[in-house]
């Protein structure tokens, strides 16, 4: 009887066992190898609509260091760009980003260069415009290209384009007026856009409509804004710019200074609906056998620190810097990422360069924190005196308060002083923050280990034995293990200090750390990475501190009362 039971808890053991690999582990793999599938058709579907709208129109190559693409020779629109250096995940082997795609396709986003005539003009470069390749067919760094257009009232249009190393286009046009009479006419730049990010924005990084001319400034237009507004229209301008920006990439226009212009952030329901940052010029006079000559420059790439910064300098661009979303905080965001970014130069690993960072601004805060852990640690020395005041005052709160303060001054001590440790952090915390959400250099920039991407989450999770699982979480499961290390970190750090003596004030104690885990778990990598550190500097400082005053080290004996057996009721 007793081997019969035992064969039968053994087989319920090895079904059980079963069941459990195929739920937990094959169904999950099976499910990712088919959404793997399906992802890739469908990306070989789009590739292949892309192929047969890039093959429906005659086109120019553009091959650069940085770029790769072509310009339609209908209308010269730029309307397909690759960004060579950036791929959509972390996987080398992943497609390469698509900025700029025709408008026959869902994702239609293209930057065009024109002009508005009249009946004098006759027919002027536009939208349906079929221009024509004047010798070299291939635009690189070294090799402009040249498209003409000529008209039926005399007018010849000459378009040279050419493209910098990097993600600047400089257009060209001469406008030869070889009739009879003068003419005049208008010159257009437009960026339109028919989709919008499929990841929508957050409060701290504008993504949208956006431009910096004349009186007026920066202009910001979310799409949602822009789409209640219907337009937005600032006053004329001789100087800036304008565009559309995402996270990481923008194409903006930046119009000729020779001519004044009006800039315009729209968004059309007329047809297909787009988004669209324009501008138009005044009116472009040309006499009879004279012509007339206007540059626009365009934009379309990256938006990397450096060269962002570059061409505001070089090209005399006006605050083009502000194409990066530095935020109101920009006079500690901005030299927070010099900092990085010159560390990162030295060590070759931004993660390290945040860890020193941390090093860096411990240093510069330490004579103030230094006096904050000092006078934390001589109120820890009167707690007796406090408990003594609390218990002789209790009935009179006035009294108490009145004691205290006195107490305070007699031993020189701040009660606030414990506050600006963490206060001083929240700048820091918050510039770091901005700086890995918004820069491009820390897209996909990894760190050691399962870290590949600093600025995205830690892709590992408790709740699935860290990958070992191959299953698919809610994001408030994603507990990795940089944000347990942060929050093991915290509760050592707040188990330095006595327990509050207040319940309410005990269970903030106890559970914070906790729910700082679960918050900090959807972070960026690198922002948790800091915290952790941060954390562990400071347990460093505050127990060297605490020692050198004689203030007791509470850490081990609270360590201890968790696991120390709490008396019953009856004991």
């Amino acid at each position: 009887m007793e081997n019969n039971r035992n064969f039968f808890i053994t087989i319920a053991l090895s079904v059980l066992i079963l069941t459990l690999w195929q739920v937990f582990y094959m169904n999950p793999r099976v499910e990712q190898q088919r959404e793997a599938a399906r992802i890739e058709e469908q990306r070989q579907a789009e590739q292949k609509k892309t192929a047969e709208a890039l093959a429906a129109t005659s086109r120019v190559k553009i091959d650069t260091p940085s770029l790769e693409g072509s310009i339609n020779l209908t209308g010269a629109r730029l309307d397909d760009l690759k960004l060579k250096h950036y791929t959509e995940t972390v996987d080398k082997n992943s497609p390469e980003i698509e900025l700029l795609n025709p408008s026959a396709l869902p994702n239609g986003y293209f930057a065009e260069i024109g002009f508005v005539g009249n009946d004098k003009t006759g027919a002027v470069p536009g939208a349906d415009t079929v221009w024509t390749v004047d010798g070299n067919a291939t635009l690189t760094p070294s090799t402009p290209v040249t498209l003409t257009y000529s008209n039926d009232k005399g007018l010849t249009f000459k378009r040279t384009v050419s493209v910098d190393n990097d993600y600047m286009f400089t257009v060209s046009d001469t406008v030869q007026n070889s009739g009879a009479a003068a003419v005049s006419l208008f010159n257009y730049g437009r960026v339109t856009r028919f989709d919008k990010p499929a990841v929508a924005s957050t409060y701290v990084l504008h993504e949208g409509l956006i431009g910096y001319t004349g009186t007026e400034g920066l202009q910001e237009h979310k799409y949602a804004s822009i789409e209640k507004d219907k337009q937005a229209q600032p006053g004329k301008s001789t100087d800036g710019w304008l565009g559309i920006t995402d996270k990481y990439w923008a194409v903006t226009l930046v119009p000729t200074e020779k001519q004044p212009f009006q800039p315009r952030y729209a968004y059309f329901e007329d047809g297909r609906h787009r988004y669209q940052s324009d501008f138009l010029t005044d009116a472009i006079n040309v006499d009879a056998g004279q012509s007339a000559t206007v540059e626009t420059e365009v934009f379309a790439g990256a938006k990397e620190v450096a060269k962002i910064n570059a061409y505001a300098e070089d090209r005399h661009i006006k605050r083009f810097d502000l194409l990066i979303d530095w935020g109101w905080f920009h006079f500690i965001t901005k030299p927070m990422f010099w900092l990085i970014d010159t560390l990162y130069k030295f060590f070759g690993n931004f993660g390290l360069a945040i860890l020193a960072t941390t090093v860096i601004v411990k240093a510069i805060f330490f004579p103030l924190a230094n006096k904050s852990y000092a006078s934390m640690a001589n109120m820890k020395k009167v707690q007796p005196k406090m408990l003594e005041i609390r218990e002789k005052y209790a009935d009179d709160k006035m009294k108490q308060q009145q004691a205290m303060m006195e107490l305070y001054k007699t031993e020189k001590i701040n009660p606030l002083a414990g506050c600006w440790p963490v206060a001083l952090q929240i700048p820091v915390f918050f510039s770091l923050y901005k700086v890995l959400y918004i820069t491009i250099e820390m897209r996909h920039a990894p760190f050691f280990g399962w870290i590949q991407d600093l600025a995205a989450p830690d892709p590992t999770s408790i709740f699935n034995l860290f990958g070992l699982i191959p299953i698919t979480l809610p994001h408030m499961l994603m507990i990795g293990v940089w944000p347990l290390l942060m929050g093991v970190t915290m509760f050592l750090q707040m188990r330095m200090n006595p327990t509050p003596p207040d319940p309410t004030q005990a269970a903030i104690f106890t559970w914070m750390p906790i729910i700082f885990t679960f918050m900090m778990a959807g972070f960026p990598a690198g922002l948790v990475i800091y915290w952790a550190w941060n954390n562990l500097l400071s347990i460093l400082q505050q127990g060297v501190i605490m020692k050198r005053q004689g203030a007791k080290i509470e850490l081990w004996d609270n360590l201890a009362a968790l696991f120390r057996k709490k008396p019953s009721p009856a004991e």
